[in-house]
């Protein structure tokens, strides 16, 4: 698998034009002609809305939101809202067209969309992201909905606010309206394992690689960099599997110990943001704790984490990308040449979307199932997609990355030349 050895230069910190350099090689690769790309480079929709919020301390707030819907010819568009200082148009421009890959890779009946708010919830009262929940939904409520565009948890958001949202929107429309939105509360139309859904499809990711380079999950030394829910989830998953977590982090740093963490004492300890390591003294810093020995590596934090300056150091024979983002195109060509095995966002992470189509699928059916139907469903889609891409990857001799897009752009392409767009 050696195509990575013709990728172009890219600016590590340009997500966007990384990821539209690998749709272009995934298209060409496919045979699809230019304008295929030309349809699938941006977005087919992209909203800037400004939300005016009341604050506690009676002064007003305007708040600066996004909602990107890159394409509809499978499907309605879907993805995640996120909450967080430094959400960007460019940002979300490019995370709502790894959604549309994401669907594709999993066959979901799904296009991509993605969402943001550009604030700081962890500064803010329960009551005021309340408001700027239901301002948001207020702001966008015309181009989303169960047929439209189904928003989901992503970032700083979770079931609560979810739940607000879904109240807003009902409230807006006369109906209730549990198919709006994804990721709820059990009791307002969730779907049991949703909130863990993005750790178990890391977690079968994990396995299924582990597999292909002869190893086990029992016994193998993992780093996690990211100690939020996907990071927290996928530490006891892999604890309770008997693997050994050797290394965690936060926001504020990373801890590591080649003998195994206690990971039950830290995930007592975690807060609601994922924070823990602010309790110890011997920390490292992020940038440390991913260069440490270890077996498998998940990224489960932000973007541009691996990079060319860094990927030579990465002492690990697997690398599993639980975050979006985290390898840039340069460090993915080093790893290839390394022969560690690189699983890809668009792959690792797609578990969330997965089970938030179940609970899409149960809230228009108004039928639920248990949890033991909803994991079994996952493990056998997310299983299949693995096996697709590996497959691919080894048969026209590329990485794991590039035969994932290869997956990822086939359905939606063809879709869009059947309803003649190209």
């Amino acid at each position: 698998m050696s195509d990575n050895q013709n990728h172009e230069e890219i600016k590590e910190k340009d997500v966007l034009e990384a990821t539209q350099t690998v749709i272009k090689k995934a298209l060409d690769k496919l045979g699809f002609q230019d304008e295929v790309y030309e349809l699938m480079k941006e977005p087919l929709r992209m909203m800037t809305v400004r939300i005016p919020v009341r604050m506690d301390d009676g002064s007003i707030e305007i708040f600066t939101g996004y909602r990107a819907q890159h394409n509809d010819a499978v499907g309605p568009t879907k993805g995640g809202v996120r909450f967080h200082p430094g959400v960007t148009e460019k940002e979300v421009r490019a995370l709502s067209i790894w959604m549309s890959l994401k669907a594709g890779i999993m066959d979901l009946p799904y296009g991509g969309g993605k969402g943001g708010i550009v604030c700081d919830p962890r500064q803010m009262s329960f009551r005021e992201i309340e408001r700027l929940s239901r301002g948001y939904v207020r702001s966008i409520s015309q181009i989303v909905g169960p047929t439209k565009d189904i928003p989901a948890p992503d970032v700083f958001t979770n079931s609560q606010i979810m739940a607000w949202m879904m109240d807003e929107y009902s409230r807006m429309k006369e109906f209730d309206s549990p198919g709006f939105i994804t990721g709820k509360p059990l009791v307002l139309g969730g779907s049991h394992g949703r909130e863990s859904a993005t750790a178990k499809g890391v977690t079968i990711c994990i396995r299924e690689a582990a597999k292909k380079k002869g190893m086990t999950v029992e016994g193998s030394k993992v780093v996690i960099q990211g100690f939020g829910n996907a990071g927290s989830f996928l530490a006891k998953f892999l604890h309770d599997a008997g693997a050994k977590v050797v290394g965690i982090s936060d926001v504020n740093g990373g801890l590591y110990d080649p003998e195994g963490l206690d990971i039950d004492y830290l995930l007592d300890r975690r807060d609601s943001f994922g924070t823990v390591t602010n309790l110890f003294n011997d920390v490292l810093s992020n940038k440390e704790l991913i260069e440490q020995e270890c077996d498998i590596l998940v990224p489960a934090a932000i973007e541009n984490q691996i990079t060319e300056k860094n990927a030579h150091k990465i002492n690990a024979s697997i690398v599993v990308e639980a975050a979006n983002g985290p390898t840039t195109m340069g460090a993915t060509k080093i790893l290839h040449e390394r022969d560690i095995l690189l699983v890809p966002d668009v792959l690792a992470s797609a578990g969330g979307v997965t089970v938030s189509y179940f609970e899409w699928v149960q809230n228009n059916q108004g039928y639920y199932w248990e949890e033991e139907e909803v994991e079994t469903k996952l493990e056998k889609k997310m299983t299949a997609s693995f096996e697709n891409v590996y497959r691919l990857a080894s048969l026209r001799n590329v990485d794991m990355r590039l035969a994932a897009y290869m997956v990822g752009v086939r359905k939606m392409a063809e879709a869009s030349r059947y309803r003649g767009w190209i």
